[in-house]
This record gives C-alpha cells, structure tokens and sequence, in this order.
C-alpha cells in the first residue's frame, strides 16, 4: 500500500484550505498513491478553538471536493472536518473516508481534548464509544481510523485491531507545548508495538500545533518523520512486513483481556 502523507498548513479560509487539499490529492495521484491522508480539522481550523464556525455537512464542500477529485480513481483519502449537528446542537469531529467518488464512512472522534488548558467538549459533541469501529481496505491492507487525542488511548487503537485493522491511521492537530512533540512520537510507537500494527500519524504545521508527522511500523521503528513545516511524504507499507512480524511477535494472540466500549460519566 503506498501512502501520501499530507502536513497541511490549514486556517479558518474554508475555500483556500480547498486550494491546499487539491494540491494534495493531485500529490497522491501523481506519485500513484493508494491512501492520501490529511491532517484533523483539514477543512477548517483555528487555533484558539473549533466549533460551530467550522462546522459542514457531510455533502458540504469539503466533503463534496473530495468525493470529485477521488472520482473515477482508486485513490481513499482520510481526512478531519467539522461535522455540522442535524439538529442544531454541537457538531462533530469527525474523521471522513472518501474513495472513487464515495463517503465509505466516517469516524467521530470519541476522545475530546479536554487536557493541557483545553476545553474541546466546549465546542464539539463526542461520538459514541460503542460505535462500531470504522476499518477499511486499502490494497491489501486493512486500515483503521482515529484521530488525535484518541491516540492517548491504548484502547482506542486495539479496538480497530480487533476489528481487523492491520493499520491505525491517526489524523491530527497535536496541540504544541514543552513535550509533545516527544509524546506524540512515543505514543505513536507504543500503538504500533502493541498491536503490532503500522501507524500512519498526520498533524498539522503552522501555529499551535506540532507537526512531525509520522509512519511507524509494526515493529515499532520510526520509519518516516517530518519536521515542523507543510510538506508532502511517500512511502510503501508492505502488507507481508506486517503479517511477519506478527509472526515473529504474536503479542495479540496472547492477551488475555478484550475491550468493552463504556458511556463516559
């Protein structure tokens, strides 16, 4: 499966966040890619917080350029947006998978952040925990979606693997601060080895966030990371690479716990 990974500068200009996300997936096709993964909140974003402002739905023009652009192609994109509330409430964070032109699913994020001086549930309705879990095939590869703040959950991510993913796409906006970059890349690492499972990690560059993007593999070696600034990576996750070293590490055969979905107090 080959992977485009897209650090996005992303602003509260809903139409030239467009501009940017075309850019990407001309990216991704021109180098013949299977999966583009965009960052969280890829169609708007604001550092001092995203709500109602930000919100569209889900035949929007975020949305709907991508299901254009994908059309006619293989090409699945992951990418954040800001899910407007049929009825009027909160909206959403929520992670979309367009391929070929279709909305094959969508994620919305579980895990607010509400850490480290941040007040998302302020803003934004969380999904439900016992939803069931958004994997999809990419190639020959299973690939499963989180988001962000989701990736401080180890539960998160073995939910997907016990879904059949093979793969933990992580769009983000990690928020930046003394130690997260480390903590995002940490995190990242300890996701891929105890699942034994490749790790695709998107932030975002500019203002407030980390950027550092990341793809780890299954043996949890940093194999791709970027720095601060907007930048475009490819790179081959090889599916027999995974099914090996699950082989040669078979952790998830032998645990002896599951994960039971739980409604938050």
């Amino acid at each position: 499966m080959r992977v485009t990974i897209a650090q996005l500068e992303v602003s509260g200009d809903h139409p030239a966040n467009l501009v940017v996300v075309r850019q990407a997936v001309a990216e991704a096709l021109r180098v013949s890619g299977d999966l583009l993964v965009l960052p969280e909140y890829a169609s708007g974003y604001d550092a001092s917080g995203v709500g109602v402002a930000h919100a569209e739905t889900l035949d929007g023009p975020f949305v709907t350029t991508l299901r254009e652009l994908t059309a006619g192609t293989s090409l699945t994109v992951v990418g954040g947006m800001v899910q407007a509330a049929a009825d009027g409430g909160l909206p959403g964070n929520v992670v979309v998978v367009v391929r070929g032109g279709d909305l094959v699913g969508s994620y919305r994020k579980v895990h607010l952040y509400d850490a480290f001086g941040h007040r998302e549930s302020d803003r934004l309705a969380a999904g439900d925990p016992a939803a069931e879990p958004l994997v999809v095939p990419v190639g020959d590869l299973q690939v499963g979606v989180m988001t962000c703040y989701d990736l401080r959950f180890p539960e998160s991510a073995r939910r997907l693997v016990d879904a059949g993913a093979q793969v933990l796409v992580v769009p983000a906006a990690w928020a930046a601060g003394p130690g997260k970059v480390e903590q995002w890349r940490i995190l990242a690492q300890a996701r891929a080895i105890e699942n034994v499972s490749a790790v695709v990690a998107v932030g975002q560059a500019g203002r407030g966030v980390s950027g550092h993007s990341l793809l780890v593999g299954p043996d949890g070696a940093v194999a791709m990371e970027l720095g601060d600034g907007p930048a475009y990576r490819t790179a081959d996750v090889d599916a027999e690479g995974v099914v090996a070293e699950r082989d040669r590490n078979p952790s998830l055969v032998n645990r002896r716990y599951t994960v039971v979905p739980s409604t938050p107090a």
